[in-house]
């Protein structure tokens, strides 16, 4: 169903963050996927992008998509739902003033410059807070505020690299890879937001706001869970291996006749089960256990491999679902938009863009229920307002400032 182009105000009524204000002054990805993810929570939140070219991401292509006069770029479009745009020059007194009458309203303000830089806007920590003591400030930097490399610009792939994740991606050793997304970029605006809220719970008691500080570096560091204890605790240095984990197995991606399936062998009894329906010897005493399937992996695939080879992955897959495996097939991401499973938890949502028109983009993760009895009744936002463009809500805003963007 195509959405109606709404207003902010009307967008963000709905939500369990409707009512809150969120100025975002931050461009590229990590601060503007945490101020997509609370406009996903029914907040509104205007985005202030560089008067005549607005945020850099609106360059970032191809893909280019729309008439040939107005290109917009996919990578901007991924990231921006749910804002409206106001263009500033934070050079120029007249458009601070204006800046400064909105964050008087605000309750949350997002920013990932290098480190100094607000500063030499005139917009430190302590002087937004001056303006608005409420305001809820998320600070995001490349390796941190502080610390002998503060001032390093973070990059997402440099830090996937500095931070290790790189290290345990790949199909081996010699052969460090990105992840396929801006990992490092996501995670910091997820953890970002998190810290929002946490910070707009604790405001209800104290009063006043905090400052939020996350970064590209401690957002890697802090997902690197298992492998991270690998090091800390026992002592081992992780290194890649490809589709399988280091920890479980068989746990991964398997050769069948006529392409691959995954499965996740994750305790004795699916071991057991897997046996029983492929026919393999569970009293070979490389396999007995999985400690003794991890140290000899090789011959685990080897042995899995060769219990598949008569399947295609069709009837593989359903052999195994027969036998209460976990198991799965690797879907490219047009299939994964096409896939009805997908569609059922909203991660595909329609909005009509101004210069588009109706276009579909990925959907927000969560949703949200109340219960009644045995009755559960969706809240999740359903209006959403599209990526917008350049300064298309300026005059708006403005208006609706009214005086306070003069003084």
């Amino acid at each position: 169903m195509t959405h109606d182009i709404v207003s902010g105000d009307e967008a963000a009524s709905t939500g369990p963050l409707a009512g809150t204000l969120v100025v975002d002054l931050s461009r590229a990805l990590a601060g503007p996927h945490a101020g997509m993810m609370l406009g996903d929570l029914g907040a509104r939140v205007v985005k202030i992008e560089a008067v005549g070219s607005g945020d850099e991401t609106r360059r970032w292509g191809p893909p280019f998509v729309g008439p040939e006069n107005d290109r917009q770029s996919s990578y901007f479009l991924s990231c921006n739902r749910n804002k409206e745009s106001l263009a500033l020059d934070l050079k120029s007194a007249a458009d601070i003033r204006i800046l400064t009458a909105l964050l008087e309203r605000a309750d949350v303000v997002i920013e990932n410059f290098r480190t100094g830089v607000m500063d030499r806007l005139g917009l430190s920590m302590t002087r937004l807070h001056e303006i608005n003591p409420r305001l809820v400030i998320l600070s995001i930097t490349g390796f941190g505020h502080d610390g002998p490399e503060a001032a390093r610009a973070g990059y997402d792939q440099i830090v996937q690299g500095e931070a290790g994740l790189m290290s345990i991606t790949g199909s081996g050793p010699d052969d460090p890879q990105r992840v396929g997304v801006p990992i490092a970029d996501l995670l910091s605006g997820m953890y970002g937001a998190y810290g929002v809220l946490a910070a707009l719970i604790e405001r209800t008691t104290t009063g006043v706001g905090t400052v939020v500080r996350t970064s590209l570096l401690s957002a890697v560091v802090g997902v690197h869970a298992f492998q991270g204890t690998r090091v800390t605790v026992a002592d081992e240095v992780p290194q890649a291996q490809g589709n399988h984990h280091p920890s479980i197995a068989p746990y991964g991606l398997f050769e069948c006749a006529d392409g691959s399936v995954q499965i996740s062998v994750g305790n004795e009894s699916l071991w057991q089960r897997l046996c029983e329906r492929f026919g393999i010897d569970g009293a070979d005493p490389l396999l007995v256990d999985n400690a003794q399937r991890v140290r000899h992996r090789g011959h685990t695939i080897e042995v899995v491999e060769r219990a598949f080879a008569a399947f295609n992955a069709a009837e593989l897959l359903a052999a195994l679902s027969e036998a209460g495996i976990p198991a799965g097939t690797v879907r490219s991401l047009d299939e994964v938009y096409r896939w009805d499973q997908a569609i059922s938890q909203g991660l595909l949502l329609e909005v009509e863009h101004p210069t588009l028109g109706p276009i579909e983009l990925p959907g927000p993760p969560i949703r949200f229920f109340t219960t009644d009895g045995d009755a559960e009744r969706e809240t999740t936002k359903r209006r959403h307002l599209p990526p917008p463009l350049l300064d298309e809500h300026g005059p708006s805003i403005r208006e609706w400032l009214g005086e306070g963007a003069t003084r």
